[in-house]
C-alpha cells in the first residue's frame, strides 16, 4: 500500500512537471512569436516610410520625429498613434500620418499617408489588409500602380465630391471586379487629408517633438 502511495505521488509530481514545463514553451514560444510579427511590422513600416518619402527627401530619423495623433474618425484610429515628421534642412518637407480604412472588403486596410506642407499627397502605402487576393490586393504596389494615383492630390486640386470610385461618381478607378477595396482606401486617404488640414499648425511645427509630446 505505501508503494502504491508513493508510486501516485511520483506519478502526480511527473504530470505536474510535464505541465509546468509545457506551459513554459507554450508561453515562450507564443512571446518569441509576437515579437517577431511586431518586428516585421516594423521593419515593413520603416520601409513603407521611405516609399513614400525616400532619403533625398529628409535628413532626420523618421521612427523617431514623431507626433502623437488619435483616437481620430478621420484617420480610422480607435486608440493612439504615431505621425512621422520628416525634415531636411530644419524644414519640414512632409508628413506621414497613420490611417485605417474600417470597412475594406475583409476588414481593416491599414496604410501610411505622406503629406507635403502644401497639403499634396505625397504617397500612400497599404501596410495591412486581408483583401482577397487577384483583386483587392491591388492596393499593394507590387500587384498595381492604382495606389500611386493619389500622389500629387489634395483638397484644393479634388473637389470634396471627386473623393469618390469613378462608380460613384468620383474621379479615382475601382479594380475590375472590386469596387469595396478602392472605395474605402479613397474615403480614407480623403479623411486623412482633412486631418492633415484641420491640425497642421501642431502637425507641421519646426521644432521636434520631444518625448511625451501629443497632438
Amino acid at each position: 500500500m505505501a508503494a502504491l502511495g508513493q508510486s501516485i505521488i511520483r506519478n502526480a509530481i511527473g504530470l505536474a512537471l510535464f505541465a509546468v514545463i509545457t506551459a513554459g514553451t507554450i508561453a515562450l514560444t507564443h512571446a518569441f512569436t509576437q515579437e517577431r510579427i511586431q518586428d516585421q511590422v516594423r521593419q515593413a513600416e520603416a520601409g513603407a516610410l521611405l516609399e513614400i518619402l525616400p532619403e533625398d527627401l529628409h535628413d532626420n530619423d523618421l521612427l523617431q520625429d514623431t507626433v502623437n495623433v488619435g483616437p481620430s474618425d478621420k484617420l480610422g484610429l480607435d486608440v493612439e498613434a504615431q505621425a512621422h515628421i520628416a525634415r531636411q534642412h530644419g524644414t519640414i518637407s512632409g508628413v506621414i500620418l497613420p490611417a485605417v480604412a474600417p470597412n475594406g472588403y475583409s476588414g481593416e486596410i491599414r496604410m501610411l499617408v505622406g503629406i507635403a506642407d502644401s497639403g499634396e499627397v505625397l504617397g500612400v502605402r497599404v501596410t495591412q489588409h486581408r483583401e482577397t487576393p487577384g483583386l483587392g490586393d491591388k492596393v499593394e504596389t507590387k500587384k498595381s500602380n492604382w495606389i500611386y494615383s493619389f500622389n500629387g492630390k489634395s483638397l484644393e486640386n479634388v473637389p470634396s465630391d471627386q473623393w469618390a470610385v469613378v462608380k460613384d461618381g468620383g474621379q479615382f478607378d475601382q479594380f475590375t471586379g472590386a469596387t469595396i477595396t478602392p472605395r474605402a482606401v479613397v474615403s480614407a486617404v480623403h479623411g486623412t487629408l482633412q486631418y492633415f488640414e484641420e491640425n497642421r499648425p501642431k502637425l507641421t511645427r519646426t521644432e521636434p517633438a520631444r518625448d511625451g509630446d501629443e497632438n
